[in-house]
C-alpha cells in the first residue's frame, strides 16, 4: 500500500486522542457481497445543469472530528485542493468534502467508514473532475436523525446534494453500503446519474442469501449484518468496546491491512458521539424497507453503463454476477492483492478502473465546454 505523507495543518494529530468536544460526528460481506469549497476551480458544468454551486447559502466551515482539518496523513496536496462543507438540502444538513475541477463525480462510501475512504483517489480524481465526497445520513458530521436510512431516502439525499450544489447530472461511485445507494439512485432517477461504478457490496433482493448456518469463512464475513439491524442492544454491546467491534471489522475483511491511524480515526469518530452508532446501524435496520424497494427496482433493469469492481480476496467477480441481474451493460473488474476495502489497499488499481470507466463521461463534458476564442 502506498505510503501516504503527513497532513500539512498540524491537526493531523489530534487525531491521537478522542475530542474534548462532541462536533460530530461497509460492510465487507465475503463472498456474496454485502469531495468543493471555495477553493478550487470553476467546475464544468454538463448540459442542462444550473451553474455549480450558484445557490448554496454559505454555512459554518466543518472543522471538528470528521473534517478535512482533522483527517490524518492526508496525501500532499489534499487541503489545497479540498475542503469541508456543510450542505442544506432542505431535509438536513450533509457534510461533504469537495474539490476539483470537471463534472461532477459523486463518491459514497460504505460502512463503518465516512468520505475519509476515498482519500487517496480523490486528488487524481479531481484532476479531471469536481469530486464531491459525502458524508451519508447518519455517518460522520452529517445529521442523524432517527429515519430516513432505506436506500430510496439516501438516494433522494444524494439528488438533493447535488442539486443543492448546482447540479442535475453527474457520476456516482459507491463502495460496500455506497452500491445499493448508488444503484438506487441509478433505478429512481435514471435522468440524474451519466454512469455509475459500484464495489464490494450485495443487492437487498437481488443477491442470493446465504444459508444460516453455513461455513466459518461465510460466518466470520457476514454476521455483523443480522447483529447491526438489532434494535438497542448492539448499541449496548458496541459502545465504549467500538474499538474491539469496529476494529474486527476492517482487520478481517482486508488483504492489505489499513493503516493503525486510519482505523482509529474511524473508531474515533464512531466513538465520539453517542447518536453515532445508531447512525452506523441504521442502513441495517431499513433492510426491510430497501428490501421491498428492490423489489420493485429489479423489474426495470438499469440501461446506463455500470462498472462492477471486486477485490480478489473478498467478492471478486460475484459484484458484477450481481450487478448483471439488474443491468444491462456491465464492466467487470477484479482487483488482484485486495480485500474489501478497496479504494484504501489498492488506490492505484482503483484508480486506473475509474478513470477507464469515467473517460467518455469526461470527454462529452469537455467537448460541451464554451471555447475560449482568440
Amino acid at each position: 500500500m502506498p505510503r501516504e505523507s503527513a497532513n500539512e495543518n498540524s491537526g493531523d494529530q489530534v487525531n491521537a486522542r478522542m475530542p474534548r468536544r462532541h462536533v460530530l460526528r461497509t460492510a465487507g460481506v465475503g463472498a456474496l457481497g454485502l469531495g468543493l469549497g471555495g477553493v478550487a476551480p470553476t467546475a464544468v458544468t454538463m448540459p442542462g445543469s444550473a451553474p455549480p454551486d450558484s445557490h448554496v447559502k454559505p454555512d459554518p466551515t466543518p472543522e471538528g472530528l470528521g473534517s478535512v482539518v482533522q483527517a490524518p496523513h492526508l496525501p500532499p496536496g489534499f487541503t489545497k485542493t479540498f475542503t469541508s462543507r456543510y450542505i442544506n438540502t432542505g431535509q438536513l444538513r450533509l457534510h461533504a468534502v469537495i474539490g476539483g475541477d470537471g463534472p461532477p463525480l459523486l463518491l459514497i462510501h460504505g460502512w463503518p467508514e465516512t468520505w475519509y475512504a476515498w482519500r487517496l483517489v480523490m486528488p487524481t480524481l479531481a484532476r479531471d473532475f469536481k469530486v464531491i465526497a459525502v458524508d451519508q445520513r447518519g455517518v460522520g458530521l452529517s445529521d442523524k436523525p432517527k429515519t430516513g436510512y432505506d436506500t430510496r431516502t439516501l438516494a433522494r439525499d444524494m439528488v438533493s446534494l447535488m442539486e443543492a450544489l448546482g447540479y442535475q447530472r453527474f457520476a456516482v461511485v459507491g463502495h460496500d453500503t455506497g452500491m445499493p445507494i448508488g444503484y438506487a439512485l441509478a433505478a429512481d432517477h435514471p435522468e440524474r446519474i451519466d454512469r455509475l461504478a459500484v464495489a464490494e457490496a450485495f443487492l437487498p433482493a437481488v443477491t442470493p442469501s446465504p444459508p444460516l448456518v453455513g461455513s466459518a469463512q461465510v460466518n466470520n464475513r457476514l454476521w455483523h449484518i443480522p447483529f447491526n439491524r438489532l434494535t438497542d442492544v448492539n448499541e449496548q454491546l458496541v459502545r465504549g468496546r467500538e474499538n474491539i467491534y469496529f476494529g474486527w471489522q476492517f482487520a478481517t475483511k482486508a488483504v492489505q491491512k489499513l493503516p493503525d491511524y486510519a482505523v482509529t480515526h474511524y473508531v474515533q469518530i464512531l466513538a465520539s458521539q453517542r447518536d453515532a452508532l445508531r447512525g452506523s446501524f441504521g442502513w441495517y435496520r431499513a433492510l426491510d424497507t430497501t428490501i421491498a424497494q428492490d423489489q420493485q427496482r429489479k423489474m426495470r433493469p438499469l440501461t446506463l453503463p455500470v462498472l462492477a469492481i471486486g477485490g480478489a480476496g473478498s467478492l471478486g467477480a460475484n459484484v458484477a454476477s450481481t450487478m448483471k441481474l439488474v443491468a444491462h451493460d456491465v464492466h467487470s473488474v477484479v482487483i488482484p492483492g485486495s480485500g474489501h476495502w478497496v479504494a484504501e489497499e489498492a488506490p492505484q488499481q482503483m484508480l486506473a478502473a475509474l478513470t477507464a470507466f469515467l473517460a467518455p463521461y469526461r470527454d462529452r463534458a469537455r467537448r460541451a465546454q464554451p471555447q475560449a476564442t482568440a
